[in-house]
């Protein structure tokens, strides 16, 4: 076992526990809670359901699988198209729950459906040089977010007379430096902890530069219950919302593999894809039944992951804990969103940055032959769809990037297969 590794298994003291956790926390709170203010709902709820979803993924999966759960953005677009059909956001929300919790059955069918055939097929549907090039276009495809929060970049919906404004860019930049100096210097506890103190040093250099805004913590209210909402079932919505489970599920089987490619395991066969499945699918139930969004794996949180080499699942429970924690309390959550994009993007750049290059990994660690013609046209076309921007609308649900790459990967695969099979391919054996 190398040194400085936190396996799955093993749990810290709960002196090391919180800061690790809260490392976490700050790196998929801002996502997770984005996904409600863009709804109009109470993030409070799905910062709590988030929590307890966490909680029963990581029980399903027999603590087995390091992941948090977080609001997915695959449903933002179908969501709004179900808002704009009703009068008052609570009601057309209400409806919108009726097609995550259909969601949530479609990922149980799809982890029972596993549970019977097996997880021998991935190594078929995805060689290594498919898989190497997912999982570093997860990363790759996230970077230019990152740069647009750390202001290097034009954001989409900047006015065409945007400049890059220098303090967003030095915080940022500060931000960055800072996490990778204490990463490559720090000993000890101090060496686990670099997304944490680089977080914190950005929030305070943030606040001297004038970008901290304290608005939202003066307003928010020190004890607040969260807002549950009824969930309300329309066929048309369902039918609106459900595509969104196409993008989940390459998503999710990408997370689980770069996941068990960081730890060191074949997350897969054990605990297995089943049980990840199951456990995402009953959490983005019990989620809509009580008013939240749908839950799946985040990037950030893998990214964590190996950065710190902490991969304790106590550490991501206790980081469910405390968002639940929160979700009670409005004025630290407000501190937390407070935290300016700025900081967050610096951070965001290093941690998606990990994703690509464990991607990259992958490949070495396959060995793969590029002299082989299948395994350089897998690895090509992967990249060049999933960082094109290509996209294929199913509904009103856009399929790009990684999820698109993926379906992609697998037609090839199994196109090379059959020519194989038929002794067709003029692929040197």
């Amino acid at each position: 076992m190398q040194k400085n590794i936190i396996q799955v298994d093993e749990k810290p003291q709960f002196w090391e526990s919180v800061p690790l956790s809260l490392q976490h926390l700050f790196a998929m709170f801002g996502s997770t809670v984005l996904v409600p203010v863009l709804f109009g709902i109470d993030p409070g709820i799905v910062l709590l359901m988030n929590g307890i979803g966490t909680l029963i993924y990581i029980f399903i999966t027999k603590g087995k699988i390091p992941a948090y759960l977080g609001s997915s953005f695959a449903f933002i677009s179908p969501v709004f198209v179900v808002l704009d059909r009703y009068s008052g956001v609570e009601e057309g929300y209400s409806y919108a729950l009726g097609g995550f919790l259909a969601v949530g059955v479609v990922l149980i069918i799809i982890g029972l459906i596993i549970n019977v055939v097996g997880t021998n097929w991935l190594d078929i549907i995805f060689p290594p040089a498919a898989m190497g090039a997912i999982v570093a276009v997860i990363g790759l495809e996230l970077i230019p977010v990152a740069a647009e929060m750390s202001g290097l970049i034009k954001p989409a919906d900047a006015a065409n007379n945007w400049t890059m404004d220098p303090k967003v860019v030095m915080v940022s930049l500060l931000t960055l430096a800072i996490t990778i100096v204490c990463w490559v210097t720090l000993r000890g506890f101090l060496k686990i902890i670099p997304i944490l103190i680089g977080i914190v040093s950005g929030y305070i250099i943030a606040y001297f530069a004038g970008l901290v805004d304290f608005t939202s913590v003066k307003e928010a209210s020190f004890f607040a219950l969260p807002t549950f909402y009824h969930i309300k079932f329309n066929l048309a919505d369902i039918l609106a919302i459900l595509p969104a489970a196409l993008v989940l599920l390459p998503e999710h089987i990408g997370h689980t593999m770069v996941t068990g490619n960081i730890v060191g395991k074949d997350l897969t066969k054990d605990p297995g894809l089943d049980r990840s499945f199951l456990g995402n699918g009953i959490s983005t139930i019990i989620s809509s039944l009580l008013g939240s969004t749908p839950n799946t794996t985040y990037g950030e949180n893998i990214g964590v992951l190996a950065i710190t080499k902490v991969y304790s699942t106590w550490v991501i429970g206790g980081a469910a804990i405390i968002a639940m924690f929160l979700s009670f309390f409005g004025k630290i959550a407000a501190i937390i969103s407070a935290i300016p994009t700025a900081v967050m993007g610096g951070i965001s750049l290093l941690l998606f940055g990990m994703i690509a290059v464990s991607g990259l990994r992958t490949l070495v660690d396959a060995r793969v032959n590029y002299d082989k013609s299948h395994n350089l046209i897998l690895t090509c076309v992967v990249l060049v769809v999933g960082l094109s921007g290509a996209t294929i609308h199913i509904g009103t649900v856009p399929l790009k990037g990684m999820g698109l790459a993926t379906i992609v990967a697998i037609g090839l695969s199994l196109f090379f297969k059959l020519l194989d099979a038929l002794k067709l391919s003029n692929e040197d054996q």
